[in-house]
């Protein structure tokens, strides 16, 4: 078995292995993963965060050894806690890095940062407070940053920088978690889940007070929600059917 690191700022991880291949996610720097099968250009790999797996270009990670991804995994994590931060290699050279990139891997990169960080399990409170900083982040599906992201990358990107740990996809998603039976039960920052007219879960965003909700839709926005669903202000229309409300925390 192989290893990898990301030592880039943001990374494509695609369906197949071509540059023109839909992207499904994105790798932020720091994170680690297990190379499944490598070719010549590229390399099937296995997130260690959610396991999600994809094909990545051989030009944009490190290869280390499995002493050092052991080592790298148990390493209390940290995350950097601003939309954009910067790190610097030995050359000084400056790479942007965005919100909840794992900064605790400057150590083995032998990179320097000095922003803001996060780390361990925060209070359910704080949710909200993390999801505000994406707010009109433009919607991209498979994005995972305040530059480009999809609903259930927002989801988990939110739960991540708090200490808590989702699954990547909304469908995934729906299957954590406790379910609750009516609107009036959930707290700021539980779950909601949205289907298609096939019956699929396709749509995930996070519960706010007062029977608001912010998910990402064109762009991350605050919408309301009722028992229907989402009721979105711009179109005056509801947008989404709800499925299911999923306590996490």
């Amino acid at each position: 078995m192989k290893y990898g690191i990301c030592h880039l700022s943001i990374v494509p991880l695609r369906f197949e292995a071509s540059d023109t291949s839909e992207l499904v996610s994105q790798i932020l720097y720091g994170e680690l993963f297990k190379v499944l099968e490598q070719r010549k250009k590229w390399s099937r790999i296995r997130l260690e965060f959610d396991r999600y797996e994809g094909w990545i270009d051989n030009k944009q990670f490190l290869l280390i050894n499995e002493e050092d991804y052991v080592s790298e995994k148990n390493r209390p994590t940290q995350l950097s806690a601003d939309l954009v931060e910067v790190v610097s290699d030995k050359n000084k050279h400056l790479l942007s890095i965005p919100l909840g990139s794992t900064v605790s891997a400057t150590t083995y990169l032998k990179h320097t940062f000095e922003g803001k960080t996060v780390s361990g399990v925060l209070q359910k409170e704080k949710l909200i407070e993390t999801a505000l900083l994406y707010l009109n982040a433009p919607y991209l599906w498979g994005g995972k940053t305040p530059f480009g992201i999809d609903c259930s990358g927002f989801t988990q990107m939110v739960y991540k920088i708090n200490g808590y740990k989702l699954l990547r996809d909304a469908s995934m998603q729906a299957g954590q978690g406790e379910a609750l039976s009516f609107i009036e039960e959930s707290e700021p920052g539980d779950l909601a889940f949205f289907d298609n007219t096939e019956g699929a879960i396709t749509h995930v965003g996070i519960i706010m007070k007062d029977n608001y909700i912010i998910h990402a839709h064109g762009h991350v926005r605050i919408d309301r929600l009722d028992h229907s669903g989402i009721f979105n202000y711009d179109k005056r229309e509801h947008t989404h059917k709800l499925r299911v409300i999923k306590r996490i925390i």
